[in-house]
């Protein structure tokens, strides 16, 4: 029968969140109720209560997630009451003609439930890229709950639900860095830090960070980086170039989103060298380039959704990779909160004061 639990609902555009009484109907077919155990701040949360994801309020918040799954709805056989899952907002359809083609990590049909959460009243909500788990439970398609180790944290775990494996992905799956390569991150917050541990973990040489927050540029050096530039007191490109011989790294990864950190990665990249924006940008952002110098650099610019992840092949080897000491998601912890402390943790999210703060329940 449906639940009542608390949630975390943001009901209009820039209005503080509020602690809500979400209504969560049993799972139907090929759906999963999952009790949520913890859930990460991410930065697209506050996009949403902003507005500049859609105007679909309200929203019920929070994607970031790890839990155990309490109900599933006729057809699922992937996961059972009692596995402890990390949620995903990709899952995969195995039709499309990305899965024909043996590219799920591009599935163009992604899904989620079909039956709402409501209010107690019965309004409709918008869960957050499917999910919304700043709740005790939601609903969930079955396909967006991938089962890994139980002894892994969930504070920790649910964090490879978005910004983690973003980052991770950027530089081992969009990037392909491979042993020996050189590479520079740009923007150097939860999905920047993430990408420098990726290049350390695919065997990069060198790995340069660059940002405008010594804290960060601090945490991305206890990440992996090998070298820093302070953008307020140096020029990126060329304190990238003068760490690579004057060539350029072999992989930049832009981690901001914006056009003039996206040109500072395509000049801070080697001849046929590439460069990935796992950064978002918004809608009225344009970029300019001289086509001459596309041509000219060659190599490979891409976009990395997701960091190319296959949820369901990629999220057990992560936290295999964890729980063996050989990747550290705890430092991207920086703090524990309750449900009533989301809109503090925005505040501080937006002052850099944090990486991640993780709601815990």
């Amino acid at each position: 029968m449906p639940q009542d639990v608390r949630a975390v609902v943001a009901r209009a555009k820039n209005e503080p969140v509020r602690i809500e009484t979400v209504v969560v109907p049993d799972p139907g077919p090929g759906e999963a109720v999952v009790a949520v155990q913890a859930c990460g701040v991410c930065h697209t949360d506050l996009h949403y209560r902003e507005g500049g994801i859609n105007d679909e309020f309200p929203f019920l918040l929070g994607h970031e997630a790890a839990g155990v799954v309490e109900a599933v709805g006729d057809g699922v056989t992937g996961v059972a009451p009692g596995d402890f899952v990390i949620l995903n907002w990709r899952a995969v359809c195995g039709r499309c003609r990305a899965c024909a083609r043996g590219r799920p990590w591009y599935c163009f049909d992604t899904h989620n439930a079909t039956r709402k959460m409501t209010l107690a009243d019965g309004t409709e909500l918008s869960p957050a890229l499917g999910i919304g788990a700043f709740a005790e439970k939601t609903l969930v398609a079955a396909g967006q709950c991938t089962k890994v180790d139980p002894e892994a944290s969930p504070a920790a775990a649910g964090l490879l639900g978005c910004g983690v494996m973003a980052g991770l992905g950027a530089a081992i799956n969009t990037g392909a860095v491979g042993r020996g390569d050189s590479v520079a991150v740009i923007g150097c917050g939860g999905v920047g830090g993430a990408a420098v541990m990726g290049a350390r973990l695919a065997g990069a040489a060198k790995i340069i960070a660059v940002d405008v927050d010594e804290r960060k540029l601090t945490t991305a050096t206890g990440l992996g980086a090998t070298h820093t530039v302070d953008a307020r007191a140096a020029d990126p490109v060329a304190a990238v170039r003068d760490l690579t011989g004057g060539n350029g790294a072999d992989v930049v990864i832009e981690a901001v989103g914006r056009p003039e950190t996206y040109k500072q990665a395509f000049y801070a990249r080697d001849l046929a060298g590439t460069v990935v924006l796992v950064g978002v940008p918004t809608p009225e952002m344009k970029l300019e380039l001289p086509l001459l110098d596309v041509f000219g650099r060659g190599g490979a610019l891409k976009s990395s959704w997701y960091g190319d992840c296959l949820p369901s092949r990629d999220f057990p080897m992560l936290i295999d990779l964890y729980r063996q000491g050989r990747l550290d998601l705890d430092a991207f912890v920086s703090e524990t909160i309750g449900l009533d402390d989301v809109e503090a943790a925005f505040a501080r999210m937006q002052a850099g004061d944090v990486l991640r703060s993780v709601v815990v329940l």
